[in-house]
């Protein structure tokens, strides 16, 4: 899909403007995930569970990944491959299978409930379906305020201004708090879902498919105001998407993932003009050219998405690469680093080697 021209140019050089009530931006990861493991148990199968071998879906294998304070990272593939899982997991809506979870420097990989509560309130999440992630018996007002009240962060007057000023904040008239989520448009309603995400004043958001239910001409609006809400309080993204148009113009980052593995990662410039995953360059082969006389060459793919319940061994892509090799189906690729900001997971790339092949 190809974006309108009203979104805001890309976000290569963008900087992030100061936080609110914090000065400048700080300087680091606000959030560190390394090795981030997150497998469900399956609970069908009683042969497999009486020989003791309980099955397991492999939903997020191995993610590793920072984001700075006041950028965006995209998190990008197939459906299917793992993104909403590490979103959830790395704000802890999820536990954990291994791995470890580090904001602001902190380990939070295993707190219990009490402890992570201060957490929370500087991580947010932003939900892919709006309709269906706002309380439809409860007023906008009510949505905004119950965070608020959760964490005794505010009561009569000054939770009544809160709300208002971040209804303000996404483009909504404070009028609207006292009508319900079904009144309200697509659109309307995703702003009202960044609203509550944005009512306790976090420093990490992150963004679930936000655009994908809306019209192409909501999109770009949407994209703007994230944007302009990062530039203004100096929000750090992960932003989870299918769509490398939508990712290219909002991330600084881009990490490419492939069933619960991140294959690439890198610059938004870097992956864009010169991939270097298999995987990478048909996904980006796939995005429709907006030059008609210069139409993009697709790479197909053989095959669908293995099951994350039985991937295969060795390079996990290796069923639907067209560059497989013998040690591709037993060996499991290194990272490879090939440049200061862009990193693969291909045997095509040996440590060491700093060449794209040909």
């Amino acid at each position: 899909m190809t974006m309108p021209t009203t979104v805001s140019p890309s976000r290569e050089g963008h900087a992030a403007g100061p936080a609110p009530g914090n000065g400048a931006t700080p300087i680091g990861q606000v959030v560190k995930v390394e090795d981030l493991r997150k497998h469900f148990p399956v609970k069908t199968g009683l042969v497999a569970r009486l020989r003791g071998q309980m099955p397991v879906v492999k939903s997020v294998d191995g993610v590793t990944f920072e984001v700075p304070f006041g950028k965006t990272l995209g998190l990008v593939g197939e459906s299917g491959c793992g993104k909403t899982t590490t979103g959830k997991t790395v704000v802890r809506l999820y536990e954990p299978t291994a791995g470890t979870l580090h904001y602001e420097g902190q380990d939070i990989t295993h707190l219990d409930r009490k402890a992570l509560l201060p957490f929370r309130r500087r991580m947010q999440m932003v939900f892919q379906d709006p309709s269906s992630s706002l309380n439809r018996r409860k007023t906008v007002g009510q949505i905004l305020a119950t965070p608020l009240e959760a964490h005794r962060l505010a009561s009569g007057r000054e939770k009544e201004e809160r709300v208002d000023e971040v209804l303000g904040a996404v483009g909504l008239s404070p009028r609207f708090k006292n009508r319900y989520p079904h009144e309200f448009s697509g659109g309307q309603q995703q702003r009202i879902g960044i609203a509550r995400a944005l009512i306790l004043n976090p420093s990490f958001v992150v963004a679930d498919e936000p655009v994908s239910a809306l019209d192409v001409s909501i999109q770009s609006q949407i994209l703007n105001l994230l944007m302009d809400l990062q530039a203004d309080r100096g929000l750090a993204f992960l932003f989870i998407s299918h769509d490398l148009s939508v990712v290219k113009h909002i991330s600084d980052r881009v990490a490419v993932m492939y069933l619960g593995e991140i294959v690439e990662q890198g610059r938004v410039a870097d992956i864009y003009t010169q991939p270097a995953h298999p995987y990478t360059k048909a996904l980006l082969s796939a995005v429709p050219s907006p030059d008609p006389g210069r139409p993009s060459l697709r790479i197909p793919l053989a095959g669908d998405l293995p099951s994350p319940l039985r991937p295969p061994s060795g390079c996990k892509f290796h069923t639907r690469c067209p560059y497989a090799m013998e040690m591709c189906r037993t060996v499991v690729p290194p990272v490879t680093r090939l440049s200061t900001d862009q990193t693969v997971r291909c045997h095509l790339y040996p440590p060491g080697d700093q060449q794209w092949p040909t």
